[in-house]
């Protein structure tokens, strides 16, 4: 699937004509299998696992997410909420992948998926099959700003009356759980407001002019890192996807780092002088 992220339907171990019995059948069976109560020797690894799972079952158990998957796939759930085409050329050190669909977004772009272990224990009727121990631990949760999500940050905190020195991890994200001696603390990741993302993805939209979309040009790009240079081809399509390897968000618990990918649109001109349009009228007389 898209963005490297496995099929729902195959998560859940189940086909695409499957009943809604059969979907709620199904995460029981999963959600109970992969709890990381039962994985104590990888909890990693289960966790990753369970939250795809709920993922998963959020998603094929409301019908218009559903319909929106059957559709667009992981794309309609993504910032932007739009699918992109697939075609691809290469240019210098980046790869350029054009969009054949360039509709609305989708109502769920970024849709939260919540809790695991909330919904874990919702669907079992408020408790978990696995004793209370979990529901015992105190659970807090930390805002945290979209770059110390990123990069990593030490936190003091206080609960329960103390203070606590607490190490948020390199490529945390929204909604992820750290697990403390004697407390959970839930990361809440604040938006930012140039680049959104999707798991250790990051993308951003630049506006260039229709002039450099037509001769090319360099134009100024933020990344995590800071401003960049790249060069744009001539007659570039608005729309346009530039995939910078390696300028993404560091793997969480892991190494290396996802890919940043740049979305040109083009900024049409609402209005022009009348030389301009004296321009514009030319070619089109020429067909272009």
């Amino acid at each position: 699937m898209a963005n490297g992220k496995a099929d729902y339907y195959d998560i859940l171990g189940i086909d695409k004509s499957a009943s809604a019995e059969e979907i709620k059948a199904a995460y029981k069976k999963q959600a109970l299998l992969w709890h990381p109560d039962r994985h104590k020797d990888d909890k990693e690894v289960a966790e990753k696992r369970f939250k795809e799972i709920n993922e998963a079952y959020q998603v094929l158990s409301d019908p218009d997410k559903r319909r929106a998957y059957d559709n667009f796939g992981h794309q309609a759930f993504s910032p932007g909420g739009q699918p992109f085409g697939s075609a691809q050329s290469k240019w210098g050190p980046f790869t350029y992948t054009y969009s054949t669909n360039m509709g609305g977004e989708s109502p769920f772009s970024g849709f939260d998926f919540g809790d695991p272990f909330e919904i874990f224990e919702q669907f079992f009727g408020g408790g978990s099959p696995f004793g209370t121990r979990s529901t015992r631990i105190p659970r807090y949760s930390i805002d945290i700003d979209f770059m110390e999500a990123v990069f990593g940050a030490e936190k003091e905190v206080v609960i329960g009356g103390k203070k606590h020195k607490i190490k948020i991890p390199a490529g945390v994200d929204d909604g992820s759980r750290i697990r403390f001696d004697d407390f959970i603390l839930s990361i809440n990741v604040k938006p930012h407001s140039l680049f959104e993302r999707d798991g250790s993805d990051v993308f951003v939209k630049i506006f260039i002019p229709f002039s450099t979309a037509c001769l090319g040009g360099e134009i100024l790009v933020p990344t995590l890192d800071g401003e960049i240079k790249i060069k744009v081809r001539k007659g570039v399509q608005s729309g346009t996807m530039i995939r910078l390897r390696g300028k993404g968000i560091p793997v969480l618990h892991g190494r290396g780092r996802g890919d940043q990918y740049i979305r040109l649109i083009v900024d049409v001109p609402k209005e022009l002088n009348r030389e301009q349009r004296m321009l514009l009228e030319q070619l089109s007389k020429k067909g272009l």
